[in-house]
């Protein structure tokens, strides 16, 4: 077995003594994810009964649970990743990289012509630890998400997305002013405070 680097072994013990990562595990969570989204909703109520919702990115679908359990059963969920993931109660999950047009058709479809009210999405690239490599990716997907939410959002929806600091993320910020009526950062305390990622939060699609 190859020997672990000096930030994998520490990435490791980070991990198993983060305080999220044991309230997941108590909690009955997918993954530590579900608390930045969770804290969240505590002050900004993205998650109401019975909207519909879609999560990018969703596996292993800590936030797709979440969203379930707020919602409630009158609500309509899609999930969709290029990796797999077990079921969710109340949850359609579509497997497949929406970039690819049978994908994106298999998920509009689900939806149907009703516009959606949320798009959630917290993708991000396999880091290759190069920012000249990694901050594109990350800013692609992230993009991808805004012009998916354009597709789909109903007038007045709203949109939280991941983003990561550094090139082309003033960009974005100046972009989804053009298409919402308020536009906000936050960093969730669950989010790693060494960790660059920080959320863009857009409501009132359209409302400009």
């Amino acid at each position: 077995m190859p020997k672990r680097s000096k930030s994998s072994s520490r990435w490791l013990a980070e991990h198993a003594n983060d305080e999220f990562v044991k309230r997941a595990q108590k909690e009955g969570w997918r993954s530590r994810a579900v608390f930045k989204l969770a804290q969240i909703q505590e002050s900004e109520r993205l998650l109401r009964p019975g909207i519909r919702c879609v999560d990018l990115g969703a596996a292993p679908g800590g936030w797709s649970q979440y969203a379930a359990r707020i919602i409630g059963g009158k609500s309509r969920i899609v999930a969709t990743d290029i990796l797999p993931m077990d079921a969710i109660a109340g949850v359609e999950f579509i497997q497949g990289d929406f970039r690819e047009e049978a994908v994106l058709e298999q998920i509009l479809q689900s939806l149907g012509a009703e516009k959606v009210d949320l798009v959630l999405s917290d993708m991000a690239p396999n880091m290759a630890g190069i920012d000249a490599v990694d901050q594109p990716r990350s800013m692609y997907l992230a993009e991808l998400a805004m012009e998916f939410a354009d597709r789909v959002l109903a007038p007045g929806g709203d949109l939280f997305v991941k983003l990561f600091q550094g090139a082309g993320f003033e960009q974005i910020i100046r972009d989804a002013r053009t298409r919402y009526g308020r536009v906000a950062t936050k960093k969730p305390k669950a989010s790693r405070t060494r960790s660059p990622e920080i959320y863009l939060l857009a409501r009132q699609f359209r409302m400009v």
